[in-house]
């Protein structure tokens, strides 16, 4: 797969109170993902994207029928390096 097509894999980030908690707390980036997405295919374009590794992706589809996704980084990278360069933080 091609950035371009790992671009089109996120949506955006979820910039809330929680998700910024979570980015302080967990190390854990919080993503609006395109529905088709699986985890392994999340896991690979943060990867690519960002220059990270990620330990954990979990998902879910909120009420409105986005899927969202909580993306675990490993411990030598950190989540708020990476809500920086997206502008959350």
């Amino acid at each position: 797969m091609s950035t371009t097509d790992y671009l089109s894999i996120i949506i955006r980030p979820v910039a809330s109170e929680k998700a910024l908690s979570l980015i302080e707390k967990e190390n854990t980036l919080i993503l609006i993902v395109d529905r088709q997405a699986n985890k392994k295919i999340i896991k690979e374009a943060v990867e690519k994207i960002f220059n990270v590794k990620v330990d954990n992706v979990r998902t879910m589809i909120t009420r409105t029928g986005e899927k969202k996704a909580y993306v675990k980084l490993r411990k030598e990278y950190k989540a708020s390096d990476v809500a920086t360069r997206l502008g959350i933080l």
